[in-house]
């Protein structure tokens, strides 16, 4: 498997996307790190890849707070070592009018989704670059740093921050053979996908609303070693929702 033995960070991996990727790593072999404000849901995901045959730690850890993030790295590298991939996915959401999203809010979008994504590149980074093997990073944005509805401006800010730190690290990190890419997610359908109605699956090109294994799929192909001349992209995966042209008649 191309992932065995791969030490694979997941933050916000306690439920929805980030709990997939790290099941999946889990499952191809991968050493997981699993990260999540929620010290007992990450227990519970870390304890199933354990219980698969895996290998994986739970780590409580807030992405808003620096110090936190070094323990993150420092306690990925006590277990397994260093670190090979790094997958930012961490994230909060605050719905409210322009008019009346607070101060705190939008700081709280900001540093969760945005700050979070860079401090904790920056730090697994570090780690690649001192262990001389390079890496990959990959960053979970969204289709809303390119599309928006009403009332999301502190996330679709956060979001296409993310797009373009994505690029800028990059270019920086290049020279230390640190892929970084990111992926945009557009509907991914988290809980009940069976209870999605038909138009929602038919406004999609595609013919359906996304699944959590989409993500995967497009984690995996950004981290496979053998696709080392991508780097700085932005994939989008949205059943080309962001390719319909839709107008109200």
């Amino acid at each position: 498997m191309k992932w065995k033995n791969k030490v694979v960070i997941v933050t916000g991996a306690a439920q929805g996307i980030g709990k997939a990727l790290a099941l999946a790593y889990g499952e191809q072999e991968a050493r997981v790190v699993v990260a999540d404000l929620h010290i007992e849901a990450c227990e519970v995901v870390a304890d199933a890849i354990c219980r698969d045959g895996g290998q994986a730690v739970s780590v409580a850890t807030d992405v808003r707070q620096i110090q936190a993030i070094e323990n993150l790295i420092q306690q990925a590298t006590e277990a397994f070592g260093t670190v090979d991939i790094m997958i930012n996915n961490a994230g909060i959401g605050r719905w409210k009018s322009p008019y009346e999203l607070s101060m705190e809010d939008w700081s709280d979008v900001i540093a969760t989704n945005l700050t979070g994504t860079f401090l904790c590149a920056r730090e697994a980074a570090k780690v690649m670059k001192a262990h001389k093997h390079g890496g990959s990073i990959i960053n979970i944005a969204s289709t809303r740093a390119i599309m928006s509805e009403p009332n999301s401006e502190a996330y679709a800010a956060a979001k296409g921050g993310i797009v373009a730190l994505t690029h800028a690290l990059a270019v920086s990190l290049g020279s230390d053979s640190i892929r970084v890419n990111c992926i945009s997610p557009g509907w991914i359908e988290t809980g009940d996908y069976e209870a999605l109605r038909v138009v929602d699956h038919e406004q999609h090109p595609a013919g359906r609303v996304g699944r959590v294994s989409d993500i995967v799929k497009a984690c995996f192909y950004l981290t496979d070693a053998d696709n080392d001349f991508v780097t700085g992209t932005n994939l989008v995966v949205d059943g080309g929702m962001t390719r319909r042209m839709i107008y109200e008649e």
